[in-house]
C-alpha cells in the first residue's frame, strides 16, 4: 500500500513569528562572524603597510583598471575604483535592503518602537559631527573640515561581534536597538554622503539616472522576476549615477529601497501546492509532469519576498568578502606615533569615543523625558551607556566617508583613518568593559534557563 510523502512541517509546527525572527537571528549571525574577518582583515592591512612590502602593497591597489566598450571607458585605481566603487555598491545595495526591511518588518516599522533608535542614532550623527567641527573650527572652510561626516556612522559587524562574544547577559532588545540604530545611521550616511561628498553634478545623467529607477519601478509593477534583467539596468543606473557626480554606492541604496518585500505566492497557497503534487505522487507517479514541479518550484520561490531572498543571497558575500576586501584596501595606514596628536587625527577619535556615546545617551534620554519613546524590556540606563560606547566603532563606514572627504589629501587621510582606528579602539574596549561591568550583576542575579529543557 503506498503511503502519500508527508512534509516535514506536518511534524514540526513552526510558530509564524519565525518567519520576522529567523531572518533577523541569521543577520546577527553573518554579522558577528563577519565582524571577526573584518579584524583579522584590518590587522593584516596594517602589517602590511608597516612593513617592507609597503610599498609593494601601496603598487597593488594603484594599479590602473579600465573597464568599457570602444570609445566609452569608465576606470580609475584598483583599490579606488574596483572596491569603493563597485564593490561597495553591492554593500551599500544590502544595506538599502536592510533598511527597508526594517522599515517594513522591523523595528522602524512603528514609530512607537522606532523612536527610541531613531532619537539615538540622531544624536549619534548629530553631536560627533558638532565635536569635530569645534575642534576644527579654526580651519573652517579649509580640507581638514570636511572631515565632519567621517565619525557619523556606526559599524554594525563590528558592535555584533562584540555583543556575540559577551553572550547571553547581553539582552535582546539591546541587540535589536542597536542593529536598528546602525540601521537609522546608514540612513544619515547615504544622505550625507549624498548631498555634501558629491560634486560637479551632471543635471542630464541625473535625470538618466531617475528614468533608470523609473524603469526598475515599472518592471517590479509588471511582475519581472528576472534578476539578469534588474542587474542589467541596476548596472546601467550605476554608470549614470557615477557620471552624474554624485557617488555611485548612493544609486546601491536607492536600488534596494526599490526591491519588493512582498511575496507574490502566499503560504496557503505554497501548501496547497504542495499537497496537489503529494497527491500525485502517491496516487499516480507516473503522471508527474515536469511542469508540475516547475510550478510548485516557482511557489516556493516566490512565497519569499525577493528582498529577503536577494538579502539571504548577498550577505555572506558582502560580509565575507566585500567588507574584508575594503579593509584591506583603506585600512592600511604608516602608523607614527606622532600622527596620533595631529588635528585630525585628535577630532576624529574623540568624537567617536565621545561625541558618539554623549549623542545615543542624551537624545535617548530626551526621548524618554518626553514620552516619545521608552527603554526596551531589560535594558537599564548603565548598559545603555556602554552600547553608546560601542555605536563609536565606526571603522567600515567611517574610513569610506574619510576616503570621499580626503581623497586628494594624503596626508590628512592617513591622519583621519588613524583617528578612526584609534577611536574604534578605545571605544569597543570601553563600551564592551562597561557592559561587562553593569550586565554581570544581571546574569548573577537571573538563572539563564537552558532552552533544552
Amino acid at each position: 500500500m503506498a503511503h502519500p510523502v508527508t512534509h516535514v512541517s506536518s511534524y514540526l509546527p513552526v510558530p509564524r513569528i519565525w518567519r520576522y525572527t529567523r531572518p533577523l537571528a541569521r543577520f546577527l549571525q553573518i554579522e558577528s562572524a563577519s565582524g571577526s574577518v573584518l579584524l583579522v582583515c584590518t590587522v593584516v592591512a596594517l602589517v602590511l603597510a608597516n612593513s617592507p612590502a609597503a610599498a609593494a602593497v601601496h603598487t597593488f591597489w594603484h594599479t590602473p583598471v579600465r573597464l568599457g566598450i570602444g570609445a566609452f571607458a569608465l576606470g580609475g585605481e584598483l583599490g579606488h575604483f574596483v572596491i569603493n566603487d563597485v564593490l561597495m555598491t553591492v554593500f551599500f545595495f544590502v544595506v538599502g535592503l536592510e533598511i527597508k526591511r526594517e522599515l517594513v518588518a522591523g523595528e522602524l516599522r512603528e514609530w512607537r518602537k522606532a523612536a527610541l533608535p531613531v532619537a539615538a542614532a540622531l544624536g549619534g550623527m548629530l553631536v560627533p559631527a558638532g565635536l569635530y567641527m569645534a575642534l576644527q573650527a579654526r580651519h573652517f572652510g579649509e580640507p581638514q573640515f570636511r572631515g565632519w561626516g567621517v565619525p557619523m556612522a556606526t559599524d554594525i559587524a563590528f558592535v555584533v561581534g562584540i555583543m556575540a562574544v559577551l553572550g547571553p547577559r547581553v539582552p535582546l532588545g539591546l541587540k535589536i536597538m542597536m542593529l536598528a540604530l546602525a540601521i537609522a545611521d546608514d540612513i544619515g550616511a547615504v544622505v550625507v554622503i549624498a548631498a555634501f561628498y558629491s560634486s560637479g553634478l551632471d543635471g542630464f545623467m541625473l535625470l538618466l539616472a531617475a528614468a533608470g529607477f523609473a524603469v526598475v519601478r515599472m518592471l517590479n509593477e509588471a511582475g519581472v522576476r528576472s534578476v539578469g534583467v534588474y542587474v542589467a539596468v541596476g548596472a546601467l543606473i550605476w554608470v549614470a549615477v557615477h557620471r552624474s557626480g554624485v557617488h555611485p554606492t548612493v544609486a546601491g541604496v536607492a536600488l534596494g529601497l526599490l526591491t519588493p518585500s512582498e511575496v507574490w505566492v502566499g503560504r496557503e497557497a505554497l501548501r496547497l501546492s504542495i499537497a496537489d503534487l503529494q497527491a500525485q505522487l502517491a496516487t499516480a507517479p507516473g503522471d508527474v509532469l515536469v511542469e508540475d514541479l516547475e510550478l510548485v518550484a516557482f511557489a516556493a520561490q516566490e512565497s519569499v519576498s525577493p528582498l529577503e531572498r536577494l538579502e539571504h543571497a548577498l550577505h555572506p558575500w558582502v560580509g565575507f568578502a566585500i567588507m574584508p576586501l575594503f579593509a584591506l584596501a583603506n585600512a592600511g595606514v604608516h602608523v607614527e606615533l606622532s600622527a596620533i596628536t595631529e588635528p585630525v587625527s585628535v577630532a576624529v577619535a574623540l568624537a567617536l569615543l565621545l561625541g558618539k556615546p554623549t549623542g545615543v545617551v542624551l537624545f535617548s534620554a530626551l526621548a524618554v523625558r518626553f514620552g516619545v519613546a521608552k527603554l526596551p524590556q531589560g535594558v537599564s540606563w548603565p548598559a545603555l551607556v556602554g552600547a553608546g560606547f560601542l555605536a563609536g566603532i565606526g571603522f567600515t563606514m567611517s574610513l569610506f566617508v574619510a576616503g570621499l572627504a580626503f581623497g586628494a589629501e594624503a596626508r590628512l587621510l592617513a591622519d583621519a583613518k588613524i583617528g578612526i582606528l584609534l577611536g574604534s579602539v578605545l571605544s569597543a574596549l570601553v563600551g564592551a568593559g562597561l557592559l561587562l561591568f553593569t550586565l554581570r550583576r544581571a546574569v548573577g542575579s537571573h538563572k539563564v534557563e537552558d532552552p533544552t529543557d
